[in-house]
């Protein structure tokens, strides 16, 4: 059975003062091979959280993961992880850094090479394959953390926030890489956002979360990501049901955040 599923997910964090945070509450939802979702919602509504129980990094206190028709029990190399900062080995060059996972595997060079070179190619960093990481702008570094992902083959790549500390032109040509790598991989992408914007353009399907406790408020499927493929993004952005989603889902985050700052100025 392939494909992702988070089945009725819940996580409480313990405090050392004897108090509990509910992070999440019963959060279920099925994901197909090949999908591309985006993750959005105010802040402290669990969506990195998710994100790190989906990539085995935390054991959620209720519920379970379940890929390719196994329970998940910790990282795994069929769950990519592409984080804010690239977290990048700074003593590699560009190609070693792509390279580090076939290689910790112990394949061959004559295994992986063509591949690598190839994920080079794509993501635009063929010039730059013996550059040190220091000599890299942050989009470029961002370049080499997705073909690194890539390069493990997983059949999953989760995305916190990657294009978040990116200036506005670098974000839009990574976010049409994105888009590329999606439809040329067939990868199933789960991607957190803190932009609107970004979620409309990223996200195939769009999950809008609550706060805390973090659960599913509402989810849209949207045709932005395919029309955005290989096209001017700033062209899709013209749709007229683009903008309209996008009001929508701004005043939907606008009144959670009016409601968390409510609940903070009564508890005071």
């Amino acid at each position: 059975m392939s494909g992702l599923s988070i089945e009725s997910i819940s996580m409480r964090f313990d405090l050392p003062n004897g108090s509990s945070v509910q992070a999440l509450k019963d959060v279920s939802l099925n994901l197909k091979e090949g999908e591309l979702m985006s993750v959005l919602g105010p802040s402290g509504c669990g969506k990195t959280t998710l994100l790190n129980i989906v990539a085995g990094f935390l054991a959620p206190t209720e519920g379970r993961i379940v890929m390719n028709g196994h329970t998940v029990a910790g990282p795994d190399a069929e769950r990519g992880m592409v984080f804010q900062q690239g977290a990048l080995f700074e003593w590699m060059n560009v190609r070693d850094n792509v390279s580090f996972g076939p290689r910790m595997k112990g394949q061959r060079r004559a295994q992986y090479a063509e591949h690598v070179d190839h994920l080079l190619d794509v993501t635009g960093l063929g010039d730059f394959k013996d550059k040190a990481i220091y000599e890299l702008s942050g989009g470029m570094q961002q370049r080499v953390a997705l073909a690194r992902c890539l390069a493990n083959d997983p059949d999953v790549i989760l995305m916190d926030e990657p294009l978040g500390a990116l200036d506005a032109l670098t974000r839009e040509k990574m976010q049409g890489l994105v888009l590329k790598l999606w439809k040329e991989t067939g990868k199933t992408i789960i991607l957190i956002t803190h932009s609107v914007e970004e979620a409309l353009l990223l996200g195939e399907r769009l999950l809008v979360m609550a706060p805390r406790p973090g659960r599913i408020h509402k989810e849209y499927r949207l045709p932005f990501a395919d029309m955005g493929v290989g096209a001017d993004l700033r062209e899709v952005k013209k749709h007229p049901d683009y903008g309209s989603t996008r009001e929508e889902i701004l005043a939907m985050i606008w009144d959670m955040e009016e409601e968390i700052m409510g609940r903070t100025e009564a508890a005071q």
